[in-house]
């Protein structure tokens, strides 16, 4: 099964991301599931590599890179990313700047899509 993520919620402050990102990472671990997250708005920021959090607290960063290395692609809308003035050095490893084009073939692509 192939299924898309799109996060729109930013990092910290709601549980919007926090929960896709749960579930993303559950279905990536499971044998035959493909899964692409992409962050758009809000969400752009849950890329940022580098995030310092209280001790005990979720890491966004730390989720998505379980999402990619299971070998699942994870996108960030480069539109979204300038607005909040993110560059492409800032991004994790396993993200990358993305378009709405692309978002639209990821769409295609699912059998899924799941938005958050």
């Amino acid at each position: 099964m192939k299924t898309l993520f799109i996060l729109n919620g930013q990092p910290y402050g709601t549980e919007h991301s926090y929960n896709g990102l749960r579930l993303a990472g559950s279905l990536s671990k499971r044998e035959s599931e493909e899964v692409k997250v992409f962050l758009m708005g809000d969400a752009a920021s849950c890329a940022k590599n580098g995030q310092k959090v209280p001790q005990g607290y979720y890491n966004v960063e730390v989720m998505l890179r379980n999402v990619s290395r299971h070998g699942n692609e994870v996108g960030v809308c480069g539109t979204c990313m300038e607005a909040r003035g993110i560059t492409d050095s800032e991004l994790m490893d396993g993200a990358k700047r993305s378009t709405l084009d692309e978002l639209t073939s990821w769409t295609q692509w699912a059998d899924k899509v799941i938005t958050f």
